[in-house]
């Protein structure tokens, strides 16, 4: 195996998770994670509970994206 294989980073365009953390979401998008914090409590961005944690979820935000592209 190549040297360079073990220091390869995973695609964040792949694979697809159904869910984010906010953290990672904003590091992502480039938006600061002030402002994810605060789409998140005004509820601008659609969030699922598993277990403590308060994640992204990239699902109902894809859709909400397709519905609202122009026809």
């Amino acid at each position: 195996m190549p040297e360079n294989m073990e220091q390869a980073q995973p695609s964040p365009l792949s694979p697809f998770v159904p869910v984010m953390h906010r953290e990672r979401f904003a590091e992502l998008t480039g938006i600061p994670f002030g402002v994810i914090d605060g789409w998140v409590n005004r509820g601008y961005l659609p969030t699922i509970i598993i277990g403590k944690h308060r994640l992204i979820n990239l699902v109902e935000l894809t859709q909400t994206c397709i519905e609202q592209l122009p026809r």
